[in-house]
Protein backbone atom coordinates (compact mmCIF):
# COMPACT_ATOMS: atom_id res chain seq x y z
CA UNK A 1 0.00 0.00 0.00
CA UNK A 2 1.30 3.51 -1.18
CA UNK A 3 1.67 6.46 1.61
CA UNK A 4 0.80 9.33 1.26
CA UNK A 5 1.07 12.62 3.33
CA UNK A 6 -1.17 15.36 3.22
CA UNK A 7 -0.07 18.78 4.28
CA UNK A 8 -2.95 20.41 4.96
CA UNK A 9 -4.15 23.32 7.56
CA UNK A 10 -7.78 23.02 6.54
CA UNK A 11 -9.66 20.41 8.80
CA UNK A 12 -12.57 19.97 6.18
CA UNK A 13 -9.87 19.85 3.16
CA UNK A 14 -7.83 16.84 5.02
CA UNK A 15 -10.81 14.84 6.03
CA UNK A 16 -12.29 15.18 2.93
CA UNK A 17 -9.30 14.31 1.21
CA UNK A 18 -7.98 11.60 3.44
CA UNK A 19 -11.08 9.62 3.47
CA UNK A 20 -11.22 10.20 -0.56
CA UNK A 21 -7.44 8.43 -0.89
CA UNK A 22 -7.93 5.95 1.62
CA UNK A 23 -11.07 4.48 -0.10
CA UNK A 24 -8.79 4.74 -2.74
CA UNK A 25 -5.90 2.17 -1.22
CA UNK A 26 -3.85 4.58 -0.47
CA UNK A 27 -2.91 5.22 3.66
CA UNK A 28 -2.38 8.63 4.55
CA UNK A 29 -0.61 10.43 7.16
CA UNK A 30 -1.42 14.00 7.64
CA UNK A 31 0.27 17.30 8.90
CA UNK A 32 -0.87 20.44 9.18
CA UNK A 33 1.20 22.88 9.02
CA UNK A 34 4.26 23.11 6.80
CA UNK A 35 7.06 22.18 9.50
CA UNK A 36 4.90 19.36 10.48
CA UNK A 37 4.93 18.24 7.04
CA UNK A 38 8.86 18.74 6.70
CA UNK A 39 9.02 15.95 10.19
CA UNK A 40 6.81 13.84 8.87
CA UNK A 41 8.38 13.46 5.55
CA UNK A 42 11.78 12.42 7.49
CA UNK A 43 9.89 9.93 9.86
CA UNK A 44 7.50 8.55 7.68
CA UNK A 45 9.04 8.93 4.49
CA UNK A 46 6.08 8.74 2.21
CA UNK A 47 5.80 7.49 -1.36
CA UNK A 48 4.04 10.86 -2.24
CA UNK A 49 3.85 14.54 -0.26
CA UNK A 50 0.58 16.25 -1.64
CA UNK A 51 1.26 20.27 -0.33
CA UNK A 52 -0.88 23.04 0.30
CA UNK A 53 0.79 25.67 -0.24
CA UNK A 54 -0.81 28.15 2.05
CA UNK A 55 0.36 26.79 5.59
CA UNK A 56 0.62 28.09 8.76
CA UNK A 57 4.42 28.17 10.60
CA UNK A 58 5.79 27.13 7.69
CA UNK A 59 4.59 27.93 3.88
CA UNK A 60 4.22 25.40 1.34
CA UNK A 61 6.73 26.79 -0.74
CA UNK A 62 9.53 26.52 1.75
CA UNK A 63 8.32 23.47 2.94
CA UNK A 64 8.70 21.87 -0.45
CA UNK A 65 12.45 23.28 -0.34
CA UNK A 66 14.12 21.87 2.77
CA UNK A 67 11.90 18.59 1.66
CA UNK A 68 13.96 18.81 -1.42
CA UNK A 69 17.14 19.91 -0.63
CA UNK A 70 17.31 16.72 2.43
CA UNK A 71 18.79 13.81 1.25
CA UNK A 72 16.20 11.58 2.73
CA UNK A 73 13.39 13.19 1.11
CA UNK A 74 14.82 14.60 -1.76
CA UNK A 75 13.33 11.90 -4.01
CA UNK A 76 10.03 12.15 -2.64
CA UNK A 77 7.49 13.81 -5.28
CA UNK A 78 5.55 16.42 -4.29
CA UNK A 79 2.31 17.45 -5.84
CA UNK A 80 1.29 20.91 -4.78
CA UNK A 81 -2.41 22.12 -4.06
CA UNK A 82 -3.43 25.24 -3.76
CA UNK A 83 -6.01 27.78 -4.60
CA UNK A 84 -4.10 29.98 -6.45
CA UNK A 85 -4.90 29.86 -10.30
CA UNK A 86 -3.15 32.98 -11.07
CA UNK A 87 -0.83 33.27 -13.85
CA UNK A 88 2.39 32.27 -13.00
CA UNK A 89 1.81 30.22 -9.34
CA UNK A 90 2.43 26.72 -11.20
CA UNK A 91 5.76 27.79 -12.49
CA UNK A 92 6.34 29.08 -8.80
CA UNK A 93 5.49 25.53 -7.48
CA UNK A 94 7.98 24.02 -9.67
CA UNK A 95 10.19 26.65 -9.03
CA UNK A 96 9.78 25.47 -5.56
CA UNK A 97 10.81 21.63 -6.19
CA UNK A 98 7.19 20.64 -7.09
CA UNK A 99 7.16 17.67 -9.25
CA UNK A 100 3.32 18.59 -10.25
CA UNK A 101 0.70 21.28 -9.23
CA UNK A 102 -3.10 20.76 -9.39
CA UNK A 103 -5.76 23.46 -8.05
CA UNK A 104 -8.56 23.62 -5.62
CA UNK A 105 -11.00 22.88 -4.90
CA UNK A 106 -9.55 19.20 -6.02
CA UNK A 107 -11.06 17.52 -9.04
CA UNK A 108 -10.50 13.86 -7.51
CA UNK A 109 -10.02 12.15 -10.83
CA UNK A 110 -7.40 14.46 -12.02
CA UNK A 111 -5.30 14.22 -8.51
CA UNK A 112 -5.48 10.66 -9.05
CA UNK A 113 -4.24 10.59 -12.38
CA UNK A 114 -1.39 12.81 -11.10
CA UNK A 115 -0.64 10.89 -7.89
CA UNK A 116 -0.78 7.45 -9.95
CA UNK A 117 1.74 8.73 -12.63
CA UNK A 118 4.36 9.91 -10.35
CA UNK A 119 3.95 7.15 -7.94
CA UNK A 120 4.93 5.01 -11.41
CA UNK A 121 7.55 7.35 -12.63
CA UNK A 122 9.47 7.09 -9.35
CA UNK A 123 9.00 3.18 -9.05
CA UNK A 124 10.51 3.38 -12.37
CA UNK A 125 13.87 3.70 -11.50
CA UNK A 126 14.16 6.62 -8.90
CA UNK A 127 15.54 6.13 -5.04
CA UNK A 128 13.55 3.69 -2.95
CA UNK A 129 11.16 5.80 -0.88
CA UNK A 130 9.72 3.76 1.67
CA UNK A 131 10.28 0.54 3.80
CA UNK A 132 6.30 0.38 3.97
CA UNK A 133 5.38 0.37 0.68
CA UNK A 134 5.15 -2.79 -1.77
Amino acid sequence: MKKILLVEDNEMNRDMLSRRLERKGYRVVVAVDGQAGVDAAATELPDLVLMDMSLPVLDGWEATRRLKAAPATGHIPVIALTAHAMAGDRAHAMDAGCDDYDTKPIDLPRLLAKVEALLARNAGGAAPVSGASQ
